[in-house]
Formats: C-alpha cells, sequence, structure tokens
C-alpha cells in the first residue's frame, strides 16, 4: 500500500528541496557551461551529476 504523497509523479514534501537543489545545480552547470564553452572537467562534473541522479532514481524507485 503507498502512501499519500508516494505515488510516482507526485513528489512527497521532503524530497521537493531537493529536487529543486538538483535543478538548480544542473542549471548553473550547464549555465557555466554556455558562458566558458566546453571544458573537460565541466563536462565530466554534469556527467557525474546525471549519473548518480540516475542511480538514486533507480534506488528510490523514482521518488527523489
Amino acid at each position: 500500500m503507498q502512501t499519500q504523497g508516494s505515488e510516482r509523479g507526485s513528489p512527497s514534501p521532503q524530497t521537493t528541496p531537493a529536487i529543486e537543489h538538483v535543478s538548480s545545480a544542473h542549471e548553473l552547470l550547464q549555465s557555466l557551461r554556455k558562458r566558458i564553452g566546453e571544458h573537460p572537467e565541466l563536462a565530466e562534473a554534469i556527467v557525474k551529476l546525471e549519473t548518480a541522479l540516475s542511480i538514486l532514481t533507480v534506488k528510490t524507485g523514482g521518488m527523489l
């Protein structure tokens, strides 16, 4: 039985700040990429962030 707020597509109030932080970090990295162009460390940081998010999404059943 799922509790309210744990249904897919409706993040619980506890996960909302995490989602906002991740989204903000991703936007900052993308804007940096646009300003300074391609940079190996920046590209690697973005890939690592996206990989970590994918792993967390799988481990939490999409409840991130």
